[in-house]
């Protein structure tokens, strides 16, 4: 059976609806990130990276949240095109890596600086707040002539878009985005409706992540920080 490591994150979340939309089995297994569970040595060993997700698909290990959705895509021939050559190929993977090098990247350095970094932090937040704007509004742009991100099918695409948009308002540090960026609400909301969404709201409901921002959860999450003590 497919193992897979996971947390609520956003990356995570992109996984776990593929997996539901494709009905496979597998067993989640829980990573406590505030706790420093990506830190032992028996998860390095499933990805050297230190994060999550990751998957065992019987065998095949893949870590990458982006590499694994095309993995899944490409092995079960579902929510992907499968001419290599075809232009619907090209626009699936050309939206895939904007999400992967862009929007999940920017959105999460605009959550970063916005929320845990210490002060001085306002040059960091304006580059990272404004660059998290810029993308979500190429987005926003995208889905203003298309119902889907890589065109007329939903797929991958969307999921990765799924595991941040739900957390635009934080990104973003706005209560109500989606008078500036409706398109993205109307996808959002489209898929939020499938049936595949609520089964994840079960899995959600497995395991009590920790949720305090205590001492060793900033220590986990943020190591960097034990070299400015020195």
């Amino acid at each position: 059976m497919l193992k897979f490591w996971y947390n609520l994150a956003p990356n995570p979340m992109k996984v776990a609806l593929m997996l539901e939309e494709l009905g496979v089995p597998y067993e989640p297994i829980p990573v406590d990130t505030r706790k420093g569970e990506q830190h032992t040595d028996a998860f390095k060993a499933v990805n050297p990276n230190a994060k999550v997700p990751a998957i065992d698909d019987d065998g095949v290990r893949l870590f990458d949240s982006n590499a694994i959705l095309l993995y899944l895509g490409d092995r079960h021939g579902r929510f992907v095109p499968t001419d290599p050559a075809s232009q619907a190929r090209a626009e699936m993977l050309t939206w895939l890596m904007f999400i992967a090098s862009g929007i999940g990247p920017y959105s999460g350095q605009s959550v970063h600086f916005r929320h845990a970094a210490p002060e001085p932090k306002a040059y960091a937040l304006n580059r990272y707040d404004f660059e998290a704007h810029r993308h979500w509004k190429i987005l926003d742009d995208r889905l203003a002539t298309n119902r889907y991100l890589a065109g007329g099918e939903y797929g991958i695409v969307d999921m990765a878009f799924w595991g941040w948009v739900r957390l635009v308002p934080y990104v973003l540090g706005v209560e109500n985005p989606w008078t500036q960026y409706p398109n993205l609400k109307r996808l959002l909301d489209e898929i939020n409706a499938r049936p595949a969404v609520a089964r994840i709201e079960a899995l959600r409901t497995r395991h009590a992540f920790k949720a305090e921002m205590d001492a060793e959860a900033f220590r986990a999450m943020f190591p960097q920080n034990e070299r400015l003590k020195g």
